[in-house]
């Protein structure tokens, strides 16, 4: 993707969320704020995935659909971010596909840096809490998890990124249709497979320090997550550079 054609890319800023009621259309508003004032060189549409949620999330989408040109909604009967992730960008017309975490978690400061990245010629693009230059405000507890399981990576699969799981990340719509038949997992190991199967492939990936505070009221089951993580590293082990083809 050349830089000269900066103009012309349409990125796409996907929102998964589950029984997010209560914050959906504050996050969508704060976020439309941002991409209208920051991103006027890009142009952009905002797609929420919602994944079988059992409040009024979807009813809330529906609404900011019709109120707003420039947002869309995605509905799956099934829970699952990779799930999600998959089935959204698979089915976007965007040059550059991107999601984050519905919280805000991650300054948006990161976002213009990330999408730009791809435009520069980067496969992908994640925001990294532990990159140099990242400010992160969470609990102890996250961040002994966190960093185990960077560990754990590091000494089983050889990872060479500092994050695997920050909900912020871009790929370009090639990356996408090269690669996304070959992700196995539908759930929190989906980001982990994908930049493993990347980085084994030859792909360019670039890191992006980001400031991120912890959102106390995260729906994510820490543990059970962190389980079926390892469980997902040790069915990469077997994974060998070439396997796509």
């Amino acid at each position: 993707m050349k830089q000269g054609d900066q103009k012309k890319v349409l990125t796409d800023v996907l929102l998964p969320v589950y029984n997010e009621e209560h914050i959906l259309e504050k996050s969508v508003n704060r976020l439309r704020e941002f991409l209208s004032a920051e991103c006027k060189h890009l142009n952009w549409i905002i797609s929420i995935g919602d994944n079988a949620s059992t409040d009024k999330t979807l009813e809330v989408a529906r609404k900011l659909e019709k109120q707003f040109s420039n947002v869309r909604v995605f509905h799956l009967p099934r829970k699952g971010r990779g799930r999600m992730v998959k089935y959204a960008w698979t089915r976007s017309e965007a040059d550059v596909l991107s999601y984050m975490d519905i919280d805000l978690s991650t300054d948006l400061k990161a976002f213009p840096p990330m999408i730009q990245a791809i435009i520069d010629g980067y496969d992908i693009a994640i925001g990294s809490r532990q990159y140099k230059g990242a400010d992160v405000d969470r609990s102890l507890r996250r961040e002994i998890i966190s960093r185990g399981y960077i560990w754990v990576l590091k000494l089983l699969l050889r990872f060479p990124f500092t994050d695997a799981q920050c909900g912020f990340k871009a790929i370009s719509k090639q990356a996408v249709s090269e690669l996304f038949s070959h992700i196995k997992d539908d759930e929190w190991f989906f980001d982990t497979e994908l930049l493993h199967i990347a980085h084994q492939e030859g792909y360019k990936v670039k890191e992006i320090p980001v400031r991120w505070i912890e959102d106390r009221d995260s729906r994510v089951k820490i543990m059970r997550t962190a389980w079926l993580d390892i469980l997902g590293v040790l069915r990469m082990i077997g994974y060998r550079r070439g396997s796509l083809k």
